[in-house]
């Protein structure tokens, strides 16, 4: 059986290759947003209708000419899917992206061979630790140290600054086998809380750990501070970096507890059952 499995890794960009990212995140922004307003105006237009339209696009705003033409298409997909889901799932209609928030890209592997030769535009070397990525070429990563490679397909990398902080994720289409069936003992009903985190049928119940409320309350104190500072200055810049920073902790907190849960409630049920409900907020009473 075949599965999708995503490798992030802290990339570690010299002063070009910064520079580098930062102009491709801004141009493939652009491009969403110039797309998403071309959708408004004529509903009809696809992904292919728009792809068409890069070329003219590049002519005349020539920054886009410096930056992987790959990741400008996969904006336009990217478009496209939240436009399918918003009309499948009702989901949010996508929205004009702004600089600071998901900043990010995503460029698929390519590969082509000339005169005998292998050529790939995506290239992953857990031994020298080391990432080879369209136009940026090769950037020192770090990450699953225990890892020498990564057996699989690559599909795609998605390139990501957070807290001025640099990271990729490789997906990679990896072949598992299937575990033989075994017997089924232990069954566990799971009830995702307001007051606790999960509550199961055995009665056990998980909460946040305090530091998850430290870094919650780290957060309130800075947005408060950066209210009172000038939107646009040094300091404001500053305060921001520091919010988005913590932000980065609390979501790897978060991530590092829901692991732990899952990870303890797995090893000890052969079955987990779960409701699945929508709550409604507003008709929660406080």
């Amino acid at each position: 059986m075949k599965i999708n499995k995503a490798y992030k890794f802290r990339m570690y960009p010299n002063r070009k290759q910064e520079e580098l990212i930062n102009k491709t995140i801004g141009s493939s922004r652009f491009v969403y947003n110039h797309m998403l307003k071309r959708i408004q105006e004529n509903k009809n237009l696809n992904a292919y209708d728009l792809i068409k339209e890069i070329p003219s696009l590049i002519e005349k705003y020539q920054f886009l000419k410096e930056v992987d033409s790959c990741a400008l298409r996969c904006a336009i997909f990217d478009l496209e899917n939240g436009i399918k889901k918003y009309y499948k799932e009702r989901i949010g209609y996508p929205r004009y992206k702004v600089k600071g928030k998901k900043d990010r890209y995503r460029t698929n592997y390519i590969t082509s061979e000339y005169k005998g030769k292998k050529y790939e535009n995506i290239k992953l070397d857990l031994k020298r630790k080391i990432i080879t990525l369209p136009k940026l070429k090769e950037i020192n990563i770090r990450g699953y140290r225990k890892l020498e490679n990564i057996e699989g397909r690559i599909i795609n990398a998605t390139i990501e600054k957070e807290a001025n902080k640099y990271y990729v994720s490789v997906c990679v289409e990896e072949e598992i086998k299937k575990k033989e069936k075994k017997e089924i003992k232990n069954i566990v009903g799971i009830d995702v809380g307001i007051k606790s985190l999960v509550v199961t049928s055995d009665g056990e119940k998980y909460g946040n750990p305090n530091y998850i409320k430290k870094y919650e309350r780290k957060i309130r104190g800075l947005q408060k501070g950066l209210s009172r500072k000038e939107k646009g200055s040094k300091n404001y810049i500053k305060t921001k970096i520091k919010i988005q920073e913590v932000y980065r902790k609390l979501k790897n907190a978060r991530r590092k507890t829901n692991e732990e849960i899952v990870k303890k409630i797995i090893e000890n049920h052969d079955i987990i059952v779960s409701e699945n409900l929508q709550i409604d907020s507003a008709n929660i009473k406080m």
